[in-house]
Parts: C-alpha cells; sequence; structure tokens
C-alpha cells in the first residue's frame, strides 16, 4: 500500500475535514483533490468506529477511475473497497455491500436509488454512511442527482438526525449566472447549504500551488469574417423559400438564421405547429432546423460537413414522405443539391478558421518537440469531422499528429463505449496518440495527462467549463488558444468568462471571511427555504400529475399526428421504463397496422429483469417516426417503450408537448407483471 504524502497547500485545505468540519475543497484542476480526499477517508478510517466511507461520482467512467487510480494503491490493503455502477451486478444489492465494506465508489444515482428503495437489500440510510465525498460537487444545485441525496441530507439535519460528514470536492463552483458579486456570494452561498459545508482553499500556499499547477499562456486565436460565403448565402436563400411556403403566423418573428437564437425560435414554432395541429408548420421548423444547423457547422467547420450534414438527413426525409409538405420540402434540397455541393468543394470560400486551427497545431507540433494536446469542440458531429480532417490533413500528418476522438459513453452512434474511451486515453498517455479531439467529457474528471497545449475551438460555455478545460493545459510552458471569428460570439463569451472566473474568486473570499456565526445562520436559512420551496413544488407537480384523468388523454404521432394511444394504457415499469400494456398495441405490430419493429436494440450493458428487444416506429403510410423499443420483461413479457419526445398528448382542453414523462398531466401507474400475465392469459383464452 503506498504512502499518502499531500503538498503543503493540500494539508491546509484538508484541515478542517481532519476535525471532522463538512467542507468543500476549492482547487484548480490537476491541483490534488481527489489525492486529499483519500487522504481524509485514510484518517477517517484509522479513527472512526465502524467507519463507512462513500464516494458519489457523477459520471460512470468515473467510479473504476477513482477506485484504480487514487482508492484502491493507498487503502486496499487494509480496509475492503468495492466499485459501483450501473454496469455492475452488485448496484442490486447496494444495502448489503455497503454493510460489507469500508470504502464504496459508486455513482450518485446508485446511491439515490437505494435511500428510496424499501427492499431490505438495496436500502441504505445516510445514517449507515460515516463520510460522503462528493467529486465535482458544484453540479449539487437544482435537479441534479447529487441534490436530490442533499435535499434528504438537510431535511435529516433540520429535524436532528445523525448524518454523515460531507466532503466536497470542486475546481469551481461559479457564479450561477450572476454578473454582479452580490448575486455571484448568493450563488456560492447556495452551494454551501446545499451541502451544508463550507468552502475552503489554500491561503498560505498559494505560491507552491502556483507552481504544482502553472497556468498556460493564452491567447486568442482571432480569425477575420469570410468575405463572401456563397454557400451560406445559398442556404438562407432557401430557408426564405420555406419561411414563404409556411405562411408564418402573424406576430411570430424568427431571428438571425444560423444563430442559436433562431434554433431557439423554430423548436418553438414546431410545437406550435403540433399543438395547433399545423402539419406544414411544424415539418417546416423541423427542416429549418437542420438548414439552421448546417450553417452553424458552415461557420465552424468545413462547408462540406455542412453540406454533408443536409445530404444525411434528406436521404432518410426522401423515403419518408407523406404529403404535399414533405414533396416540397425534400424537392427544395433536390433541386438545389448539386449547386450546394458545388460551392461547398469550392476552396476558395473555405472557412478561415480551419486555416488558423492548422497553423495552431503546425506551431505546436512542429519536428523535434514532444507535445500533447486536447482539442475541444461543441458537438460529437464536430469531433467526427474534425477527426476526419486532421487524418486526411497532409501537413498535419507529416507534423506527426495522431489524432482520436474522444466523447461520452452512451448508447449512439456516435457514443463511446467505456472500453473505447479508456483504451483512447491509455493510447494518449503511451504517446500512441498525441491530439485528443473532444466534447466537455475531457474538461473534468477524466485522468488525462498532462497536456501543453488545449484548444477551444467554436465552444460557447460558462466560466466552470472554461476553467476546467484551461487546467487540462498544466505542462510546463503550455498554451491555451480560442479560435474566434473577429467579435464574434466565442471571443464575447471568453471575455466574459475570464471576467465571470474573477468575480468567482471574489465571491467564494466574501463568503469565507465571514464570521462562523453569519455564515451559519445565512446558510440555515437557505436550507430552511430550500426545504418549503421543494415541498412547493411536489405539491405543484402532485397537481399536475392528476390534472386529467389518464383515460382522457390520447397518445398521437408527433409526425403524422395520427392517435394511437390512450394514456390509460401506459405503465411505469422499474420507475424507469413507460410501456403500452394494451394487448390491442401489441396485436396491431402482429397485423401491421399500429406499430412496426425494425433492427435489434443493443445496449452495453445487461440489466436484472429486462433486455432490449427491437425498435419501434410508426406504421402510418410512410410516416415512419421513432417511437422507442420494444423491451422483453422478465425473459416473458414484450413490451413497447415509448419515448414521450416523439408523441403529443391530446387533452381534453387541447394538444400538448412535453419534453420528459415527468411532465405529463396525468398519473401514471406502476406495472403489475402479475396482473399483466393474468390479463393477457385470459385474452388468449378468450
Amino acid at each position: 500500500m503506498e504512502e499518502i504524502s499531500l503538498y503543503a497547500y493540500q494539508e491546509e485545505v484538508v484541515e478542517r475535514a481532519l476535525q471532522r468540519e463538512n467542507i468543500i475543497i476549492w482547487l484548480p484542476t490537476g491541483g490534488g483533490k481527489t489525492r486529499a480526499a483519500v487522504y481524509v477517508a485514510k484518517k477517517h478510517l484509522e479513527s472512526t468506529p465502524r467507519a463507512k466511507v462513500v464516494v458519489l461520482v457523477n459520471k460512470v467512467h468515473l467510479v473504476d477511475q477513482h477506485y484504480n487510480k487514487e482508492f484502491k494503491p493507498h487503502l486496499d490493503r487494509d480496509y475492503n473497497l468495492v466499485p459501483v455502477s450501473g454496469e455492475t451486478e452488485v448496484k442490486d444489492y447496494f444495502g448489503k455491500v455497503l454493510e460489507k465494506s469500508d470504502v464504496v465508489i459508486c455513482t450518485a444515482q446508485i446511491l439515490y436509488n437505494s435511500l428510496t428503495n424499501m427492499e431490505e437489500a438495496r436500502h441504505v440510510e445516510l445514517s449507515d454512511i460515516t463520510l460522503l465525498i462528493i467529486d465535482e460537487c458544484h453540479h449539487t444545485h437544482k435537479e441534479s442527482v447529487y441534490n436530490q441525496i442533499m435535499r434528504c441530507y438537510v431535511e435529516k439535519k433540520l429535524n436532528g438526525e445523525r448524518l454523515p460528514q460531507i466532503l466536497g470536492l470542486t475546481a469551481s463552483p461559479g457564479t450561477g449566472g450572476a454578473k454582479i458579486l452580490e448575486m455571484a456570494v448568493e450563488h456560492v452561498l447556495q452551494i454551501c447549504a446545499n451541502l451544508d459545508s463550507a468552502i475552503v482553499s489554500t491561503k498560505n500556499y498559494i505560491p507552491e500551488l502556483k507552481k504544482k499547477v502553472p497556468r498556460p499562456v493564452k491567447t486568442f486565436d482571432i480569425v477575420d469574417k469570410r468575405h463572401e460565403d456563397p454557400f451560406g448565402d445559398h442556404l438562407k436563400w432557401m430557408m426564405q423559400l420555406i419561411h414563404e411556403f409556411m405562411n408564418l403566423p402573424p406576430q411570430f418573428i424568427l431571428r438571425e438564421c444560423g444563430t442559436q437564437e433562431y434554433e431557439a425560435d423554430v423548436v418553438i414554432l414546431e410545437q406550435r405547429g403540433v399543438k395547433d395541429n399545423n402539419r406544414i408548420l411544424a415539418q417546416c421548423a423541423l427542416h429549418l432546423r437542420q438548414y439552421n444547423d448546417a450553417l452553424l457547422i458552415n461557420d465552424t467547420l468545413r462547408m462540406m460537413d455542412a453540406y454533408r450534414s443536409l445530404e444525411d438527413f434528406y436521404i432518410e426525409k426522401s423515403i419518408t414522405a407523406m404529403d404535399g409538405t414533405d414533396i416540397f420540402l425534400v424537392g427544395l434540397f433536390q433541386e438545389n443539391q448539386v449547386e450546394l455541393e458545388k460551392l461547398a468543394r469550392n476552396s476558395k470560400y473555405e472557412n478561415p478558421k480551419m486555416a488558423k486551427l492548422e497553423s495552431i497545431l503546425l506551431k505546436q507540433f512542429c519536428q523535434g518537440v514532444q507535445s500533447r494536446g486536447i482539442l475541444f469542440s461543441k458537438t460529437r458531429k464536430s469531433t467526427h469531422c474534425l477527426n476526419d480532417w486532421a487524418s486526411s490533413n497532409r501537413a498535419l500528418k507529416e507534423a506527426g499528429i495522431k489524432a482520436a476522438i474522444l466523447t461520452g459513453a452512451g448508447n449512439g452512434v456516435t457514443h463511446m463505449t467505456q472500453f473505447e474511451q479508456a483504451n483512447t486515453i491509455r493510447n494518449f498517455r503511451h504517446g500512441t496518440l498525441n491530439l485528443l479531439i473532444s466534447t466537455s467529457v475531457a474538461e473534468e474528471g477524466l485522468d488525462i495527462p498532462e497536456c501543453n497545449l488545449v484548444v477551444r475551438y467554436g465552444l460557447l460555455t460558462n466560466e466552470i467549463a472554461q476553467q476546467q478545460a484551461s487546467g487540462r493545459a498544466r505542462a510546463q510552458d503550455s498554451h491555451y488558444s480560442v479560435v474566434a471569428q473577429k467579435g464574434g460570439r466565442e471571443e464575447r463569451r471568453e471575455l466574459t468568462n475570464e471576467y465571470l472566473e474573477e468575480l468567482t474568486g471574489k465571491a467564494i473570499a466574501k463568503v469565507q471571511d465571514m464570521s462562523p456565526k453569519v455564515f451559519r445562520s445565512k446558510i440555515r436559512e437557505l436550507q430552511e427555504q430550500a426545504v418549503i420551496a421543494r415541498k412547493l413544488a411536489e405539491s405543484r407537480k402532485t397537481e399536475k400529475r392528476s390534472r386529467y384523468n389518464a383515460s382522457s388523454i390520447q397518445f398521437v404521432c408527433r409526425n403524422c399526428f395520427k392517435s394511437v394511444a390512450s394514456g390509460s394504457d401506459i405503465k411505469l415499469v422499474d420507475n424507469a421504463h413507460y410501456v403500452n400494456v394494451s394487448p390491442q398495441f401489441v396485436l396491431y405490430r402482429i397485423s401491421l397496422l399500429q406499430y412496426k419493429a425494425g433492427g435489434l436494440v443493443t445496449l452495453p450493458k445487461s440489466f436484472e429483469d429486462w433486455e432490449p428487444g427491437r425498435a419501434i416506429s410508426c406504421n402510418n403510410g410512410n410516416c415512419n417516426k421513432q417511437w422507442g423499443f420494444e423491451i422483453k420483461y422478465k425473459k416473458s413479457a414484450l413490451l413497447p417503450n415509448l419515448a414521450i419526445k416523439n408523441f403529443a398528448l391530446e387533452t381534453p382542453h387541447g394538444r400538448i408537448t412535453v419534453k420528459k414523462w415527468k411532465d405529463v398531466p396525468f398519473t401514471v401507474e406502476a406495472f403489475s407483471f402479475k396482473e399483466y400475465c393474468n390479463d393477457n392469459f385470459a385474452d388468449i383464452l378468450d
């Protein structure tokens, strides 16, 4: 077992935690927050009878990383450590695992599920834990799982119950959107109240911290706006034709094409079309969003990347046209396809940001220099486009750049598995790769080696993301580059973030300077307000869910507007899956009248009581709207699992759309496997 040695600044920030106070450690990325937490955990285990340490993380891949890289090397000889995530079977008897372990490292969702599940093998109480370590604790706000756990904690605290010590870890709590000091202080206090903790940072060893975590040299690599953009202009002309075709509602003003604001407008427009039973409006809005995406891509990446995004969209749409609206929209693209591709291939009008990015990389990865960098981009799609560009760029290859994509884990085509993530980072650490092209997944938490170049490309993020990305460039003489258009949104946002980073520091200092009595008084006041607000919100939520009887709601396909199910047909399986249990719905599939089943859905992990079946989609004519996928429950019940975003709800007072199942205006009853089997057996006998 390795000995734990701390820098002086780490010893300073853990001092109050060793005195069993609830604290938040505020240190920059690379400052050794996790190592400090391991030290506190070890001292806690040594000095506390029947100690139980739980380490919470907010992403699955961090469970094994913290276990293997930090906690196991220092604690495994003397203590029983167990990593638990949704991909491990032990989650199904978490209560027993905690009972037999000294240290458990798990995702926050696992702990929250166990707090709310009353089955003996799964259930735990917060009082079963003696030290609760919360990684990336700035996420403890609003409806995050961290905050749901801490709401339980705060309510029990106000009732005088016994609770674990809290140790939060963060590189920045941010300002919560505040632009003035007074409001930023309120935000920091709210984070402290949510975590029932004081926030600590080094005061006496700042020079040592700066030496350990040097700040990179920051440059704004500014690019002039394109002098001409015939490809973008042609897209805007096509969008204007769609505006004229769809007959925009009076007083509905769309903002400038090619902006996030325009995207927000057409999202609202699509919702309005669905609610008003106006398919022309709804479909035109969906297509306009694709054109706007293409404009945004054209502003950031290559013209051909923007063209291909539209081409891929219309390949699918050309085989699912249902009526005159679809025929017009598909026809408009097909009539202009040749001209768009011709313009996109004209290098004379290529995006100048790409040339600037190339020069930045070539300057850093020059011959004889061992460099390692991360290129941050906004979306998974953009990382794939940039990787395609890097791998086909002769100059970059001659400079020895070996790039790979690093994106979040998940089930989609553009997602990575955890194994792929780990393999990419391993190759990056060993030098097989020297450039990661990444989404925000690499900003916080992941164990990525020190880099001497970080590039933020086409990003509009907050001050927390900026600080975490900057913290990745912590090798000596490292560089942090922001590629932005002159006077553009990225440059303005980056300058704003610099101000907000400074404001965060001032706000934390203000909170730290409060007397203990004033601080405790403010924290308690905020906690009491939060408890009242939560109860009011729960009351409103219950009221909303009981607004209509389930049988009075009809589910309507969001694409073709065909009525397909009743609200009373929907049941909730294992508090996670909303399924249609109507025998008629499944029989419709057999006779090919209601929905059709496609390819088998594969997921990177297995589940205790169910497995995925086939994808399902609307079978009304050419609609083919994706609805969700079948699940096979307890090896026998085949249940259509529906995604609410693919439907509209017909209520007694009109049609509505909702983003999530929690927002539906009726109560969804829990699924009874026994009743389902009895009902279906009776139907078979009939």
